[in-house]
């Protein structure tokens, strides 16, 4: 094979090339292929090795785990593909697919491909963009080779997305392709070709055939890109977001009446998005900025002494996300987290402005708990304005309030609050059974103790308690 591009041969693993001498001593021609071709051309790291072969794979793969001492060897006979790990001296364990070349077709109204054993050609025009359609030959005889047959190459030099057949039929196969766009448009920061973009509008109600739980995973892909935004708008621009996600679209535009209009949630939404991207890599934290103004469509009304309003959407956005999360099949562990977020992220605002009471701080401190920082990093995001004057003053109204919540952490230590006594001391001094009761005790305690009413400390709390528990038994 003539080659246009080489590999220099320190580009990859030792252990690449040993798995190319057993190609050679199996008769049979063996490819790295996909994303990890791709990322050293662009010099990022990836642990991910698929390498293709022209011939049988599972036998070559039990080879390969039998001769390098593979761990955790997996087949999927369905796919002709086997899967094990392999400890390197120079990247450390990596996970490696060993799948035959193949050619697929498709039922249009499914998703699940009709395969047969295919040629090189066949099995890189199947894939969905021209920079995942690389390969390179591990064979000696030509090793190092990088087989493009699709320009990829000079795709990635143009940080462009194109896909190997015409878009509409790549797209039709998997339509789930069309949200993969997006999240290589945000991952690498590349531009969307003209063709794909028109074919991703004219066919997306398409991933309606996609289960929930693939094009949710894919979503959350595009949410821990380091910029989401770049997907999210790929997304909405080709109306892709209203088939997946109506929720979010329901926020974009602008409303007047009487010459005023109020912002356009949905993208300064996506503001919020990058700017929390830029300082957590929290995914959760992120879907919370996606989630913070969900409710504004809602509860959106026009006063004509005050202008807009949307009173309680943050209540209501924290019902709104419970039922997006279920839609969208996202796991149910995150949502108590998300939604507090949600409910608190307006809460700093008015103690930014005016005297801050050191009970007002004790409040916050307390409902926020151990994610404080993470609301304030929120809070900070949610500060969109075009006008610098006002940010600034904003942003030094938070300081204010971050400097008032270190000193009462300081005083009182309750930077990580908890109650100075819990439920079993309760029991214990007032001689309880476990109930209702001493919930109702330690309750009217912590708010004491938040409202400076007792003193942070633990004979304080006691002495307070069994002058309530008296008070009860006489009222």
């Amino acid at each position: 094979m003539s080659c246009k591009e080489t590999l220099s041969t320190s580009s990859l693993p030792d252990v690449l090339y040993r798995i190319g001498d057993i190609a050679d001593i199996a008769g049979i021609r063996c490819y790295l292929v996909g994303g990890y071709v791709r990322d050293i051309l662009m010099n990022t790291s990836s642990q991910d090795i698929d390498i293709m072969v022209i011939g049988e794979p599972i036998p070559f793969a039990e080879r390969i785990a039998k001769e390098l001492n593979g761990l955790n060897f997996v087949v999927f006979e369905r796919f002709r593909t086997g899967r094990l790990e392999l400890d390197t001296s120079d990247s450390g364990r990596v996970l490696l697919e060993i799948v035959g070349a193949r050619k697929e077709s498709y039922n249009p109204e499914s998703r699940k491909p009709i395969t047969e054993i295919g040629s090189l050609e066949d099995d890189l025009s199947r894939r969905d963009f021209t920079i995942n359609a690389l390969a390179v030959t591990l064979n000696k005889e030509d090793r190092n080779c990088i087989v493009d047959l699709f320009n990829g190459y000079s795709d990635i030099e143009a940080k462009i997305l194109r896909t190997p057949r015409e878009p509409e039929q790549t797209f039709s196969d998997d339509p789930l392709r069309m949200l993969r766009a997006a999240r290589f448009a945000s991952q690498l920061d590349f531009k969307l070709d003209e063709k794909a973009m028109q074919a991703m509008s004219s066919m997306a109600g398409r991933i309606s055939i996609v289960s929930k739980e693939r094009v949710s995973q894919e979503f959350l892909k595009i949410m821990a890109t380091p910029k989401p935004s770049i997907g999210l708008m790929l997304l909405y621009s080709a109306g892709l977001l209203k088939e997946t996600f109506p929720e979010l679209t329901a926020m974009a535009g602008i409303e007047q009446v009487d010459g005023l209009g109020h912002k356009d949630t949905l993208l300064h939404t996506f503001q919020v998005v990058d700017k929390l991207a830029e300082k957590s890599d929290n995914l959760w934290l992120r879907v919370a900025a996606l989630l913070h103004d969900i409710a504004k469509p809602v509860t959106k009304r026009f006063n004509k002494s005050s202008g807009w309003t949307f009173h309680g959407h943050e209540v209501v956005g924290m019902k709104l996300s419970k039922k997006i999360f279920r839609s969208m099949r996202w796991p149910l562990e995150p949502l108590p987290y998300v939604q507090k977020m949600i409910r608190l992220h307006h809460r700093p605002i008015p103690l930014s402005k005016g005297e801050i009471t050191d009970s007002a701080v004790r409040r916050l401190m307390y409902e926020a708990g151990e994610d404080l920082d993470d609301l304030m990093t929120l809070c900070r995001a949610d500060v969109t304005s075009k006008n610098p004057a006002k940010v600034k003053r904003i942003m030094n109204n938070f300081n204010i309030v971050e400097s008032k919540i270190t000193e009462v952490a300081e005083k009182d230590l309750l930077a990580k609050w908890r109650p100075p006594i819990d439920g079993c001391d309760i029991m214990e001094a007032l001689d309880l059974q476990e109930g209702r009761l001493v919930g109702i005790i330690k309750k009217k305690m912590e708010i004491a103790v938040i409202e400076g009413q007792i003193p942070y400390d633990r004979q304080a709390a006691i002495d307070y308690i069994k002058k309530m528990y008296r008070e009860l038994q006489n009222s």
